[in-house]
C-alpha cells in the first residue's frame, strides 16, 4: 500500500479534535443532568471511533513489528462501530418523548451493542456477512422507533446522515476491488457523523437551549 493510500487512512486522526470540542460544546449546552449524562455518551462514542480507527491503522501501517498487537486493536475497531451506533441514537432516545413500548429501545441497543461486541471477541472475521447484518439491524432498529416521534424535527439528517452511512457500505465491503475504496469509505464515516452531529445540535440541544431564554 502506498504512502498516498495511509494519508486517506489517518484521515480519523483530523477528526479526534473536533469530536471532542463538539462534545464538549453539547455538555456545556446541557440544561439538566440528563441532557450532561446524554451529551457524554455521545461524545464518548464519537471521539471512540476516530481514537481507536486512528490507533489500530497507524498499528496496521507498521504490522510486520505489531502483529499481535494489529489484531489486538483490529478487534477493538469492530467492537467499537457497536457503540459508536448505539451512542448515536442515545441523544434521540433519551431526550425525546417515547412511547412507553418504544422507550425499551434505550437500553435495547446497548444490549445489542454488548452482543455484537461478544460476537467479535468471539467469531472476529469469522462470518464477515453476519457481522455486517448486525451492523445494518443495530442502525436501522431503532429508527423504526425514533419515526414514531411526535415532534419529527431533525428526523430528515438523521435519515440522510443513515443514507450516507449506508452508501459507504459499499465501498467498504469493495476494499480490494475499488481503489481507495476503504479510505472513501472513511469519508462517508466522517460526512455521515457531521450531519448526525449537526442534528443532535441544533434540534435536541441548541433548540433546548434557546427555549429556556425565551421562558426566563
Amino acid at each position: 500500500m502506498s504512502k498516498y493510500e495511509y494519508i486517506f487512512f489517518f484521515s480519523y486522526q483530523f477528526l479526534i479534535v473536533p469530536s471532542i470540542i463538539g462534545s464538549a460544546l453539547l455538555h456545556r449546552m446541557s440544561d439538566d443532568r440528563w441532557e450532561k449524562i446524554t451529551a457524554w455518551i455521545y461524545g464518548m462514542g464519537l471521539c471512540a471511533l476516530f481514537i481507536v480507527s486512528t490507533v489500530f491503522h497507524i498499528v496496521t501501517w507498521k504490522k510486520s513489528h505489531l502483529r499481535s498487537i494489529e489484531h489486538c486493536f483490529h478487534m477493538c475497531d469492530r467492537m467499537v462501530i457497536y457503540f459508536f451506533i448505539a451512542a448515536s441514537y442515545a441523544p434521540w432516545l433519551n431526550l425525546r418523548e417515547l412511547g412507553p413500548l418504544a422507550s425499551h429501545m434505550r437500553w435495547f441497543i446497548w444490549l445489542m451493542a454488548a452482543g455484537g461486541t461478544i460476537y467479535v471477541f468471539l467469531y472476529h472475521e469469522r462470518y464477515k456477512i453476519v457481522e455486517l447484518l448486525f451492523y445494518l439491524a443495530m442502525g436501522f432498529s431503532p429508527a423504526l422507533v425514533v419515526t414514531s416521534m411526535n415532534n419529527t424535527e431533525g428526523l430528515q439528517e438523521l435519515a440522510w446522515g443513515g443514507l450516507i452511512y449506508c452508501m459507504g457500505v459499499v465501498f467498504f465491503k469493495s476494499d480490494g476491488i475499488i481503489p481507495f475504496a476503504h479510505a472513501i469509505w472513511h469519508l462517508f464515516v466522517a460526512l455521515a457523523a457531521a450531519v448526525h452531529y449537526y442534528a443532535i445540535w441544533k434540534y435536541l440541544y441548541k433548540s433546548s437551549s434557546s427555549d429556556l431564554i425565551r421562558h426566563l
